[in-house]
């Protein structure tokens, strides 16, 4: 069987002026697939990520997404295509209840979603979509609590919820486990490999943790000076010379002390 691609790129590109931020990269993602982006800073792959979650427009290229040309197509319609995304920063509603931060990711997708007058059945759907979610995640008990109670590991658990609501098929995550602290991590990482796998989903990861990289991925994408140096499995990764030689000590290191850990 023909394998699905759920995202592409053909010779993305970004320039920032006389800087080439991301450099004609091809890319592909293979649906139900867990692909983790990767490279030090200023590697190009924050500006890839922000092509693909079409928060920057391209300098030149194509996007596609289930073989639909997503390049020009505005953020706010992406959602309603089936792609979720979360950011570094935690990006939830600190004074609604954790409930109700989703339920209103459950709402904006719906057709005329926040209209004054509405129809009681189709808000006690969202509402029942609410609180499955919930369950999902792991936070249905905290479900009265402000978002803003909440300690760092269950407000990126929040967050994952709000992407969930409307059941996208793509999901885009921006170093979901930035600012936990590490016996956190691992929870959060299952949590996502579990919905990843129970509902067939794609994601696509950009990460600085090699730990939560190479034990969650199923392809790598290294990223070097704004092209793509390298793509693989993460024991292809690993033993890539290019990588190897390109990353010495600052990403290297990181991927050695996996090895020896695996």
């Amino acid at each position: 069987m023909p394998e699905t691609i759920a995202l592409e790129t053909r010779r993305l590109r970004k320039q920032f002026g006389g800087l080439v931020a991301v450099d004609d990269v091809d890319l592909r993602v293979q649906a139900g697939s867990f692909h983790a982006i990767i490279g030090p800073n200023g590697a190009g792959k924050t500006t890839l990520f922000n092509l693909l979650s079409r928060t920057l427009d391209p300098t030149s290229g194509q996007i596609y997404f289930k073989g639909r040309d997503i390049t020009r197509l505005p953020l706010h319609q992406t959602a309603h295509l089936g792609i979720g995304r979360s950011f570094q920063i935690t990006n939830v509603f600190p004074n609604l209840s954790v409930l109700e931060n989703v339920r209103l990711a459950c709402q904006a997708v719906q057709p005329g979603s926040f209209r004054f007058w509405e129809d009681h059945r189709r808000l006690k759907a969202v509402l029942e979509r609410a609180h499955a979610v919930l369950e999902q995640v792991g936070l249905a008990a905290r479900a009265a609590l402000p978002a803003r109670a909440l300690p760092q590991g269950d407000q990126r658990k929040l967050e994952l919820g709000m992407i969930l609501a409307p059941d996208p098929s793509l999901l885009l995550l921006d170093e979901p486990t930035a600012g936990m602290a590490g016996e956190q991590v691992p929870e959060l990482m299952e949590l996502i490999g579990a919905v990843q796998k129970r509902g067939g989903k794609t994601v696509v990861l950009v990460e600085h943790n090699m730990n939560v990289v190479m034990r969650a991925s199923d392809v790598i994408t290294v990223m070097h000076q704004g092209a793509r140096l390298a793509e693989g499995t993460p024991t292809e990764i690993t033993a890539n010379p290019a990588v190897q030689s390109a990353y010495l000590g600052e990403l290297y290191g990181d991927l050695g002390a996996t090895q020896e850990d695996a």
